[in-house]
């Protein structure tokens, strides 16, 4: 090789490789750019409540799933950490080999274990103790391993729902009533005009609209107001998986400034990366077997046997049958049929 083309193969590994630096370098400051919109909440893994009890075996198939906590905040201040209630508590559990996605939303009226031997319904974990104690709570009277959250408000549905062109849903007289009803508080809250939906069948609702769908709870309780909710979501979802990166990108920037989340950019940036694959499955309701009492704390969700719930919970989550809770659910259960009266 002469030296003339030797200087010249030269340069070009030099170019090549400062254009890698400099890609590599843009790429940092694109991901260090949208981690400072993240509020960053205080959750501590190791200082994360979890059952010990709980089988090897069964920790790890769980480890084959990517569970996280994901908390809607009925928040009028945009306060994304404790002293507000968890208006939506839910399990986003992702099957790491098959991607498939599978929602459970647990009753935020169920009466269960704070995680501190204090006895309330579930959804007062979050304004006691935020996502730690809230991520806890779920742990403890469930036996999952959680170490991840996602806190929205409504705000970040409204805005998602209107960017991905809003979603389709067949709507009963009654709820378009309570819809507009929500709808008059939505506008004052938020500073948003909305136009009132005109009636039943099917009907295309804007991000106001969906909000004010999603917090119907005079219709069938909050078993269906749940039910409501992962209807948007799975709607969502697929409008999601479908964007092109362009759309996800806007979506991330929109979303960020408004949500509080244990995950790192990098995993949240993987996980829209890899939207396109995923695929929606079952969505339930937890407790299944369940029903009302009026406590002290108001008229709650009862789950009847909670260690049989939460067997009936790993079986849906995670394919496991027959598991056998651990001591500590089989105490919380047996504490809460003492105070309630209720046995299954």
């Amino acid at each position: 090789m002469s030296g003339r083309r030797k200087k010249k193969r030269i340069r070009w590994i030099r170019f090549i490789l400062e254009v890698m630096v400099l890609a590599a370098l843009a790429l940092a400051l694109f991901i260090g750019a949208k981690f400072t919109q993240i509020q960053r909440g205080s959750l501590k893994i190791s200082n994360l409540v979890k059952n010990d009890s709980i089988p090897a075996d069964e920790l790890d198939r769980m480890g084959e799933y990517k569970d996280i906590a994901l908390f809607g905040v009925d928040s009028r201040e945009g306060a994304l950490e404790s002293g507000t209630n968890s208006d939506t508590i839910m399990i986003c559990s992702i099957n790491q080999k098959t991607h498939e996605v599978k929602l459970v939303s647990v009753y935020r009226d169920t009466y269960l274990d704070l995680t501190d031997g204090s006895y309330h319904k579930c959804n007062a974990a979050y304004a006691a103790g935020g996502a730690q104690q809230a991520v806890s709570m779920l742990n403890k009277n469930l036996d999952l391993n959680i170490t991840d959250y996602v806190t929205v408000n409504f705000e970040a549905l409204v805005e998602l729902v209107d960017m991905f062109g809003g979603v389709d849903i067949n709507l009963t007289e009654g709820e378009v009533q309570y819809l507009n009803d929500y709808l008059v508080e939505g506008r004052q809250v938020l500073g948003r005009e909305c136009e009132d939906v005109s009636g039943p069948g099917l009907q295309h609702l804007n991000g106001m609209q969906a909000l004010a769908y999603s917090r119907i709870r005079y219709i069938g309780m909050d078993y269906e107001r749940t039910q409501r909710q992962r209807t948007v979501l799975e709607q969502l979802f697929g409008k999601v998986r479908d964007a092109d990166i362009f759309t996800l990108n806007t979506a991330i920037d929109t979303l960020l400034p408004k949500i509080s989340t244990s995950l790192s950019m990098t995993e949240l940036l993987k996980i829209a990366a890899g939207a396109g694959g995923f695929s929606f499955g079952e969505t339930q309701g937890f407790p299944f077997d369940k029903t009302t009492a009026d406590l002290q704390d108001g008229n709650c969700v009862i789950p009847i046997n909670l260690p049989a719930n939460v067997s009936q919970l790993h079986a849906f989550l995670y394919g496991t049958q027959g598991y056998i809770p651990s001591s500590a659910v089989q105490e919380i259960g047996a504490n809460i049929s003492a105070a309630t009266g209720i046995y299954g």
